[in-house]
């Protein structure tokens, strides 16, 4: 059985595990279910001990012994790190030393700077934006989700969308001039219906919401200004999120990760017109792979300095 570094970055969704050697190399990795760190709800405890049984039988299965645990959960707070170092320590039979948590956010940041490095936004179904400075003191912005803001997220382009189909609707009895748009949100619905879409919207989740951010891209590729118009605002909005950091802990250089990137060109353009004279990169973030290496390179020794002493990255 080969001693590892382990690495795990656990979704809502999924939760993905890297397993390194001592030098950093990569010996494996999989997948295994979703779960969330709000073990204040027993289901969510089930859910997240039963992801920490099903890697322990995965490093089984390939052989493997994890020496530590490294990983990053999506609602991680500082107040619930002791609950979840024992459900890990029960799994995999480590000692608690061995074990450091963080926020997903936290981790992501820790996979592209170093402490006191620069600024991360993050656009998927929501919006956040962070910054860890050397001493381990955090700076967020946003994330407050989609009833208070989540600017420029999916589900902000999607509502934003709704709202600007409906205001037309109310001032003209009609979606003249944004039919293209109408037509990619009401396919996605189901229905072009106002039941249709009350029933989707009230009925769901933010990332059943977010989804429709599809249908403003596809829109968008199709020539609807309003769509377009309002994936630009989306970047404008992930700019302010950069621009609130920098006012708070200095210009930096600003990495720009999620999958709202991925929907049109025009988010990150606007995003980056912002931000004049600002390094601005939109990185490739392996969250398992980076939170395995915290423990095996040289370059986690200040993440791991700052993560063992917890409180203020929680």
């Amino acid at each position: 059985m080969s001693q590892v570094h382990l690495g795990l970055d656990v979704g809502g969704t999924a939760s993905r595990w890297v397993a390194c050697d001592p030098a950093g190399a990569v010996l494996a990795r999989g997948q295994v279910g979703g779960a969330t760190a709000h073990v204040f709800n027993p289901a969510e405890r089930n859910r997240l001990g039963a992801v920490f049984t099903q890697l322990a039988d995965e490093m089984a299965q390939n052989g493997l012994v994890a020496k530590t645990l490294s990983g990053g959960l999506t609602g991680f707070g500082a107040a619930a790190a002791e609950e979840i170092a024992g459900l890990a320590q029960q799994a995999l039979g480590l000692p608690r030393t061995a074990i450091l948590l963080m926020d997903d956010i936290i981790l992501a940041f820790a996979a592209h700077f170093q402490p006191g490095a620069g600024h991360l936004v993050s656009a998927g179904t929501g919006s956040i934006g962070i910054h860890v400075g050397a001493t381990g003191d955090v700076v967020r912005v946003g994330g407050r989700g989609i009833l208070i803001d989540d600017a420029g997220s999916g589900s902000w382009i999607a509502l934003q969308a709704l709202d600007r189909l409906y205001r037309t609707l109310d001032h003209t009895g009609s979606f003249a001039g944004q039919q293209v748009l109408a037509d990619q949100i009401f396919a996605l619905v189901g229905g072009s219906g106002w039941h249709d879409v009350r029933q989707y919207v009230y009925a769901g989740d933010r990332g059943r919401i977010g989804a429709l951010a599809v249908g403003v891209a596809k829109a968008a590729g199709m020539g609807d200004g309003t769509a377009l118009e309002i994936l630009r605002q989306a970047g404008t909005e992930l700019a302010l999120l950069a621009q609130a950091m920098q006012a708070r802990a200095g210009t930096l250089p600003v990495a720009v990760i999620g999958g709202v990137l991925s929907l049109h060109p025009s988010i990150f353009e606007a995003l980056t017109a912002q931000l004049p004279g600002v390094a601005v990169s939109r990185p490739t973030i392996d969250s398992a792979l980076a939170a395995a290496q915290l423990q095996a390179s040289q370059g986690g020794a200040r993440w791991r300095t700052l993560l063992a002493e917890g409180p203020r990255l929680g």
